[in-house]
């Protein structure tokens, strides 16, 4: 018999591709808990939900940090009955080059993308094997992750590939439990953080941004940039009775800008 999961929890579920995946995965008629640094943008992604007559609750997590990682896992089993599904969406970065990244940049980028998957993976993990009745596990990692890294910058890569390692070797350690693990490698989307890239950009360059966005689209073979949205379809299929058998896969979605 294929489980039926109803309870999700999505982190950096404010704004961007985690805001689109809390409202994909409502629609689908998912529980869905939005946690996110920020907790007003966590609220205002809840309300949109809500107003549709979905299910959820908004908590402020700083997945940085192992006590709101704890309370956000708890908050999730306390209202809900279950954690079901993770999605480990909150992530940084900052555009820059290679000769001027700091320690401290290091150490953001780093403690977010790759230790916060990490943490938050380990202890929805350790709830799901409690549950025993397994569980899904979606990491959002990049495609610069894999060596494209236009807009983004050597640590914020370095730190998506350490994404892709850990849910290979998860989704090993894990499948005994019925615990599926994968990570989705979105391309250039169009989110906050794209278009602060492009005006910093336009700004270094003395171009407007139209020619950014151009120049960004123009090796993408559908020559278009992904929306939100295009991720979050993914996340619904990942989670769906359809990819039960799904795991250890990091899948490309950049309109066809890295083969795999």
């Amino acid at each position: 018999m294929v489980k039926v999961y109803k309870n999700v929890c999505i982190t950096g579920a404010g704004n961007g591709i985690g805001r689109a995946i809390a409202i994909a995965m409502s629609n689908e008629g998912y529980n869905v808990v939005c946690a996110d640094i920020n907790l007003k943008q966590a609220k205002d992604t809840l309300d949109f939900i809500l107003n549709r007559q979905g299910s959820g609750i908004a908590l402020e997590t700083d997945v940085t940090k192992a006590f709101d990682i704890k309370n956000m896992i708890n908050s999730t089993v306390d209202e809900f009955g279950s954690l079901d599904i993770l999605v480990n969406n909150a992530g940084v970065t900052r555009t820059s080059n290679i000769m001027d990244l700091t320690e401290k940049d290091w150490y953001w980028i780093n403690d977010v993308n790759a230790k916060g998957t990490f943490f938050s993976l380990q202890a929805a993990a350790k709830q799901m094997i409690k549950q025993n009745q397994g569980g899904r596990i979606i990491n959002m990692a990049s495609v610069g992750g894999k060596g494209f890294v236009d807009v983004s910058n050597a640590i914020y890569a370095a730190s998506k590939g350490a994404v892709i390692s850990l849910t290979k070797t998860a989704a090993q350690e894990l499948a005994k439990y019925e615990i599926t693990v994968n990570s989705i490698c979105p391309g250039i989307t169009n989110t906050n953080i794209l278009s602060g890239i492009v005006k910093k950009r336009a700004l270094e360059q003395n171009k407007s941004e139209e020619e950014i966005m151009i120049h960004y689209a123009r090796d993408i073979p559908l020559k278009r940039p992904n929306d939100p949205e295009d991720i979050a379809e993914m996340v619904v299929f990942l989670s769906s009775k359809g990819a039960r058998n799904i795991s250890g896969q990091s899948y490309n979605i950049d309109g066809g800008l890295i083969p795999s």
